[in-house]
């Protein structure tokens, strides 16, 4: 607001601390609207959600519980990425469409986030509460998995754990935006997220390095995935958050209404599908890419997870910073343009190329990209919507998400039974191309509706 002076954040020993305003009164820590003390989960002052948090200290909570969260995030997502379709490739020798089930398992998540959200707004839970519930079921989901390894249940226990690992994402954007400030969001985020990727990377490299060692114990990275879980769930419980408000929708889906009333919010969910569809067709296809023999490479799986997880990841530890920066800072879809052309670019070089240099330059590019991707993905809705519908924005993205990940993956291994890889890796990009196009007219109404959007706009905290 005029005359309002914005917090600035300072980083002391790695954590945030804010200066200016009420953050940076250490010995007040009450909440300047009602004069109550802030609790963990709840910023109302309900006990039942824990001790009291000053106000002044909620990002820093945040932070450094988040970084925790983050650590485990990097382990499950090299799950996700590269170990679970490995070991159903590898080991089970699983068909095509126990493969994509295994792919799309994330993506399943991120269609059934809606009902996420709305059960724990109507069991009165904070966004934290609630997203730890559900990771500790993923950690059951892993064990059972490790404890019966049979791939009846190994496809849908991997589904159950990569769902739940994804359906918390709409909680932990609430929660970002009730303690980060909006001015700071972007680069606090990409802080934390520098973890995730650095434990990604390391935990790609010393996984592929123990299947090539021991490669019928794979139950133990199902084990270590199973302890992620649990440590992300009480790593999340930890960090402060307000009950979701009620949106008066009956049904999981109401707030696709958001869809029809917010033109700029609907133009850009179609571009993000069209470009989400093509990028995420190819992501499981760089496995079975190197690891079926039928394409000439049959890499070992230290060498897979090398050009899946590893590369990707290291060039994603380098480039998370700038385009964390970039965020808070750049036009949203001039940045989105830029991450797009590298996703084009990454899948042309990777799929087309017979030689390690070539596959290792679409993986640079790659991490390059999703790097970027990271941020853009997880925090863009903070920029579109008004404070009190921040959940119910994310849910949409990450329903219709859910849509594309899940179909991308089936229709990727029905198509390369029929047509090259390396045609469909062509046709990909040539969608994110055309995807690009279309955000280039939406630029402009960026910039008028940034400027004429008080509800997003004023919010500092």
């Amino acid at each position: 607001m005029s005359g309002t002076k914005k917090p600035r954040t300072q980083f002391r020993g790695g954590q945030p601390v804010f200066a200016g305003g009420n953050y940076g009164c250490p010995g007040k820590g009450v909440n300047v609207n009602h004069g109550l003390p802030l609790r963990t989960g709840d910023f109302r002052g309900r006990a039942r959600h824990g001790p009291p948090v000053p106000h002044a200290d909620r990002a820093g909570i945040t932070f450094r519980n988040d970084c925790g969260r983050m650590v485990c995030a990097g382990v499950l997502e090299s799950a996700a990425n590269t170990f679970l379709l490995l070991i159903a490739v590898r080991f089970f020798a699983a068909g095509a469409v126990a493969k994509a089930l295994v792919a799309a398992g994330g993506s399943v998540g991120l269609l059934l986030s809606p009902v996420a959200v709305m059960w724990v707004s109507r069991v009165g839970w904070t966004a934290t509460r609630g997203a730890s519930r559900l990771f500790l079921i993923g950690a059951a989901a892993c064990l059972v998995a490790a404890v019966l390894p049979t791939v009846w249940v190994y496809v849908p226990a991997c589904m159950v754990a990569m769902t739940l690992s994804s359906a918390v994402i709409p909680l932990m954007t609430q929660a970002y935006h009730d303690n980060y400030p909006e001015s700071e969001r972007g680069k606090l985020y990409a802080r934390s997220f520098m973890l995730r990727i650095a434990a990604a990377m390391i935990f790609s490299w010393a996984g592929g390095r123990f299947l090539d060692w021991r490669p019928t114990w794979f139950a133990l990275l199902l084990v270590a995935f199973a302890a992620a879980f649990a440590l992300s769930a009480w790593a999340v419980g930890r960090i402060p958050s307000n009950p979701i408000p009620p949106s008066g929708g009956s049904h999981p889906l109401h707030a696709m209404r958001y869809v029809r009333e917010d033109r700029l919010f609907r133009q850009t969910l179609l571009v993000w599908m069209l470009m989400g569809f093509a990028n995420l067709m190819m992501l499981p296809m760089r496995i079975e890419f190197l690891g079926n023999p039928v394409y000439g490479f049959s890499r070992s799986a230290a060498e897979i997870a090398l050009l899946t997880g590893v590369i990707p990841n290291l060039a994603r530890l380098v480039m998370n910073p700038v385009w964390g920066w970039l965020f808070d800072r750049v036009n949203f879809f001039a940045l989105r343009i830029v991450l797009n052309v590298g996703f084009a670019l990454g899948i042309l070089a990777f799929f087309t190329s017979n030689d390690s240099a070539g596959l290792i330059l679409g993986s640079v590019i790659y991490g390059i990209s999703n790097a970027g991707g990271d941020v853009a993905w997880g925090l863009w809705v903070t920029k579109f919507a008004p404070a009190g519908r921040i959940t119910d924005y994310m849910s949409v993205h990450t329903f219709l998400t859910g849509v594309r990940g899940v179909a991308a993956p089936l229709v990727a291994f029905q198509l390369i039974q029929r047509f090259p890889l390396q045609g469909l890796g062509i046709f990909s990009a040539v969608l994110i191309v055309a995807a690009t196009l279309m955000l280039i007219p939406e630029m402009g109404r960026w910039k008028g509706r940034r400027s004429a959007d008080p509800l997003t706009e004023e919010v500092t905290d």
